[in-house]
């Protein structure tokens, strides 16, 4: 079977107001800004930043790509070659995505929230991709690039959209929310990220509860145990939303979290919804999932999918890498468990992650180890709020703390020496100590905020699987 066509040239042209160059009458099957992980049959829209996606042009047509959206003609590109100008390929890129919104028939959800974001979001494409055609945004595009590129890239067969919109500066989420104009909104919770950009917690609500000035009237789904439920309701209300349904543990939760059991491998679930009980198992680890569970279900019955099934098809939601993704690394003497969050951290997810960690037990000889490295963006309470992650990680019964960055100097020094591994100023720093630190039978989660360069660490973590096969 071909792939449905996405845009054809006069459809893209129309949209964006270009000009057509070369063959009129190409047919694109996907939408990419990114010439890597271009596919053949993309339109590629050749954007302007660090690296001028007109430099690459030449190379997306060789890999396959149908025509490319330039504002100005490359080198090296003949008068024949498949282009669409325009004036400003940015302005373009928004345009297709606002004609791709217009035309779809499909339910709009929109998730943010300062923490849960991307895993709330792959879990509703998971139990909705179960019941109708979906399509929902790839990895953590979220932003003024990547909330467009998701809208265009939306087919004419889907029933179902999940866009995922982030912000770390003021005024990012309502242009976004009025281009996906969602039915439905999630808001997973309001806590302190991107302090350094914001003045105050209060001002991160309201800017997350911007997420609803795209819809027109529709259905809020917020975290009814969080300190600013109130606060987003007060604001839905200014927003035009007037339906707002509440998850959580709180007894005032429409979608309401009865009981649950969890262990390393997911978790079981009681919910009450609508006067009935969901009895259902979420695959992947961790409290955070449980509840972020609660937010998917209401929203999938607030697009009107069938709420029962979707709460079976989480029992086959799986963690991503980055974010919660699990695996044994074999080392002499049997095997090491890694929990790799290396993606991003906040003082919240800090916590659910030692809640996952201390819910796994160590091998015979075994340790709980955290790795992990600087929480940015917190402004000027950051060191504070590192020294604070002392109490949270000794109740979660870690054994071990290895370190990373100025900032988790703070955490490492709040510690009983029994409980100080190595700290370093930098990851790749810490990479040398690992194989003297781990050992067969210990649990090791990696976390620590993009900036910090996490991912090496865990690589290394595998690499010592490896190390051992090669000998």
């Amino acid at each position: 079977m071909s792939a449905e066509t996405l845009w054809t040239a006069q459809e893209a042209a129309m949209a964006t107001g270009g000009r057509l160059n070369g063959n009129p009458d190409w047919r694109a099957t996907g939408a990419s800004i990114d010439s890597r992980s271009l596919q053949p049959g993309d339109l590629f829209i050749a954007l302007h930043g660090a690296n001028d996606g007109h430099d690459y042009v030449d190379g997306a047509l060789d890999k396959g790509a149908v025509a490319a959206i330039v504002d100005r003609v490359p080198p090296r590109i003949g008068a024949d070659k498949p282009l669409l100008g325009v004036d400003d390929t940015q302005m373009a890129l928004e345009a297709l995505g606002r004609a791709g919104r217009a035309r779809s028939q499909a339910c709009y959800v929109a998730v943010t929230g300062s923490v849960g974001k991307t895993s709330t979001k792959e879990a509703l494409r998971h139990v909705l991709s179960a019941q109708a055609p979906t399509s929902a945004s790839a990895a953590s595009y979220n932003n003024h690039l990547g909330v467009p590129l998701t809208l265009a890239r939306v087919p004419r067969s889907a029933r179902y959209a999940v866009i995922e919109i982030g912000t770390n500066h003021p005024g990012e989420i309502e242009p976004l929310s009025r281009q996906a104009q969602p039915h439905v909104c999630v808001i997973t919770t309001i806590g302190a990220v991107h302090l350094e950009n914001f003045g105050s917690v209060d001002d991160i609500a309201r800017e997350k509860a911007a997420i609803m000035a795209g819809m027109q009237g529709g259905i809020a789904v917020f975290n009814r145990d969080n300190g600013y439920f109130p606060r987003l309701v007060e604001l839905a209300g200014k927003y035009g939303v007037k339906n707002v349904v509440g998850f959580g543990r709180h007894p005032d939760a429409e979608m309401q979290l009865i009981d649950s059991t969890s262990g390393a491998e997911g978790s079981d679930v009681r919910a009450r919804y609508k006067g009935r009980d969901l009895l259902y198992r979420v695959g992947a680890a961790g409290e955070h999932w449980v509840i972020n569970s609660l937010a998917v279900l209401a929203a999938t019955d607030a697009l009107g999918a069938d709420v029962e099934r979707a709460a079976q098809s989480l029992a086959t939601v799986a963690a991503m890498t980055g974010r919660g993704a699990q695996r044994k690394v074999a080392l002499p003497g049997g095997a090491l468990h890694l929990i790799d969050e290396s993606y991003n951290a906040s003082p919240i997810s800090m916590r659910a992650a030692f809640a996952v960690l201390a819910g796994v037990a160590p091998g015979k000889g075994g340790r709980r180890i955290a790795i992990l490295g600087d929480m940015l963006e917190l402004g000027p309470d950051a060191a504070a709020l590192h020294a604070g992650l002392a109490a949270p990680l000794q109740e979660s019964g870690i054994d071990l703390l290895l370190s990373c960055g100025p900032l988790m100097r703070n955490l490492h020094d709040a510690l009983p020496a029994r409980l100080r591994g190595a700290h370093e100023a930098h990851s790749a720093a810490l990479i040398p100590h690992l194989a003297g630190a781990l050992r067969a039978g210990d649990v090791v989660t990696v976390k620590g905020s993009l900036g910090s360069k996490m991912k090496p660490i865990v690589e290394a973590i595998v690499g010592l699987g490896a190390q051992k096969e090669q000998r």
